[in-house]
């Protein structure tokens, strides 16, 4: 069961960040014709966002199955450098990462904060996390909410589950716009597929429902849950989302299927 564990615990960090990548920002202009949304931060403010996964793990492994779960909470930072309506200018770091793994009476955990506790069992797969942490990164994004640096991907973006792309035309309660994009993430090509609905439109909230889902070879799954948005600073103030992903693990002549299922909510003041 141990090595068991060892094995899969990359592919469990990558089906982890997989699970909190979607939020929702948008700068908001009611009028009578409907709301524009555009990306538009206050220039010189930290914001702090922290979002928390609590997962379900369901693996066969050898004709046995294994449960695991697994709590994890991110403490994430951004600054707006550069705004003007063209685009943003955004510095962003990870400062926190704190995760637990339960399974047959055995408690595995990890804190960024505190390395020197962290489980034997963990210790090569979060020395990785561990050298993410603390290190700056600038993110240029258009009005829309789209990156426009090529460097940054949907694993390496730690403003992945705060900001999307906005829809082109003025929306109203009842609009929806899709979004769809392609990216690798450790070696898979994967399709992700968003929609989005306006719930709600207020002087100090947007309120939008989303669903999605994730294609590859390798791994699928699918997203639903709501959010909440300054409209006037257009970053996300919460987020609530629901997921069930799916992946096949070989590894050493073992194909595990490994399912998580589980809820995320992001907080940012």
């Amino acid at each position: 069961m141990k090595k068991t564990i060892r094995r899969i615990a990359p592919a469990m960090l990558v089906l982890f960040g997989l699970s909190v990548l979607f939020g929702c920002s948008s700068q908001s202009k009611l009028s009578k014709e409907g709301t524009t949304l555009r990306l538009h931060p206050e220039k010189g403010k930290t914001y702090t966002a922290t979002s928390k996964a609590n997962m379900m793990t369901m693996m066969e492994v050898q004709g046995q199955t294994m449960n695991m779960s697994q709590n994890m909470e991110t403490r994430q930072s951004f600054t707006a450098l550069e705004v003007s309506d063209a685009q943003s200018v955004i510095k962003s770091q990870i400062d926190a990462i704190k995760m637990s793994i339960s399974q047959m009476g055995m408690k595995l955990e990890y804190d960024s904060e505190h390395p020197e506790k962290t489980s034997p069992m963990l210790a090569g797969q979060t020395q990785q996390l561990q050298e993410t942490l603390n290190k700056p990164v600038e993110i240029t994004y258009d009005a829309m909410g789209r990156i426009t640096n090529d460097s940054i991907d949907m694993v390496t973006n730690p403003l992945g589950n705060v900001i999307i792309e906005l829809p082109e035309k003025n929306v109203t309660v009842g609009s929806s716009w899709n979004t769809k994009k392609t990216q690798e993430v450790s070696g898979i090509e994967i399709n992700v597929n968003m929609g989005y609905t306006v719930t709600g439109i207020s002087k100090n909230n947007v309120d939008v429902s989303f669903n999605g889902t994730i294609e590859s070879t390798e791994v699928t799954g699918s997203y639903n849950g709501t959010a909440s948005i300054n409209p006037q600073t257009g970053i996300t103030t919460s987020i609530s989302t629901k997921s069930n992903i799916s992946m096949t693990h070989n590894e050493q002549g073992l194909s595990i299927p490994v399912t998580i299922v589980g809820n995320t909510t992001v907080e940012v003041k």
